[in-house]
């Protein structure tokens, strides 16, 4: 017998650089669950577990990006609490939002993917002897942040030495850049999605381009060859097996004029807006939005009525 919880409680906000992003994900995912379900909404200020919450009678849905949703510590509290809730667990939170882990795990299963280093903010870095390890063209991004925040495309070493001198604290990537546009494919209970293309103005994909009306087109599905979008969406699983991944994520990826894909990262806790990326992807196969925010509950149900039949048992 299934056992239901009493409510689903979703969890938006969070102190990270995408806050605003998460609060409206986080009240999509609501008002598509209210449809069915007793759903609280709560928008988190801080790194703090909202007190209030019953593991024996709530499941909970984060919805919140980067820090303290996708860096495996709300999962880990969580866990420890003895919440069953949405989306990957805390070990694989921790590996895949640290982008460099999630290159060598895409290395282990042959998955292309663009050479980079790893520099720390603040320490002196030769940039002369990054432009000759991996080019000339540069991309500088957070090592563990959302997809697009901290973005920087440089050329030669004089504008690689001025972006580095002005990052934020914490460790920094500096990663080949591989020409070409984005794809992305959603990864549903182990199975792909639909292949998405991203067309931004002006050919780079950052925080900007990505959050502004108009600035970016989206063909879904692709409008690539069949047997290029059944690669990619073929190793998106392969990754999303690899790296211990459970109920959803989103893979994204960069397809070379050749055809050829190449990976960049994998998003744990993607945006959750109606016209967000992983709902676009769902579309494809013919996934209303609030058909999309069921299935990706449909893990923690079953952890949660797996809970309650093993504490239900007498010795």
């Amino acid at each position: 017998m299934t056992t239901k919880p009493q409510r689903i409680v979703v969890l938006g906000g969070g102190p990270g650089a995408e806050r605003d992003v998460s609060l409206a994900s986080a009240e999509a995912v609501a008002t598509a669950l209210r449809r069915q379900h007793t759903v609280e909404l709560v928008c988190l200020e801080k790194a703090l577990l909202p007190g209030g919450l019953d593991p024996s009678a709530d499941i909970v849905f984060p919805v919140i990006h980067g820090t303290y949703g996708e860096d495996g510590v709300l999962q880990a509290e969580l866990e420890a609490a003895g919440f069953a809730y949405a989306g990957c667990d805390a070990a694989c939170s921790r590996l895949c939002i640290d982008k460099r882990a999630a290159k060598e795990v895409a290395r282990r299963v042959d998955l292309p993917v663009a050479p980079e280093a790893v520099v720390t903010a603040g320490d002196a870095a030769d940039t002369s002897a990054l432009v000759e390890q991996l080019g000339g063209e540069l991309v500088v991004k957070p090592v563990a942040e959302g997809s697009s925040v901290g973005l920087h495309v440089v050329s030669g070493s004089g504008e690689l030495g001025a972006v580095l001198r002005e990052l934020g604290a914490g460790d920094w990537m500096v990663e080949a850049r591989v020409r070409g546009h984005d794809v992305t494919v959603g990864v549903l209970d182990g199975e792909a999605l639909g292949v998405v293309e991203i067309l931004p103005s002006g050919g780079v994909y950052d925080y900007t381009r990505k959050y502004t009306p108009g600035s970016t087109t989206y063909r879904y599905p692709a409008e690539i060859p069949a047997s290029v979008a059944e690669a990619v969406r073929a190793d998106a699983v392969k990754l999303f097996t690899a790296c211990g991944c459970r109920d959803f994520a989103r893979i994204d990826f960069i397809l070379r004029p050749d055809g050829a894909h190449v990976f960049l990262e994998i998003n744990t806790i993607p945006g959750m807006t109606a016209t967000s990326l992983l709902p676009k992807s769902a579309s494809c196969l013919g996934f209303a939005f609030e058909e999309l925010v069921e299935r990706m509950c449909t893990g923690a149900f079953a952890r949660f009525s797996s809970s309650k039949s093993l504490h239900s048992v007498q010795p």
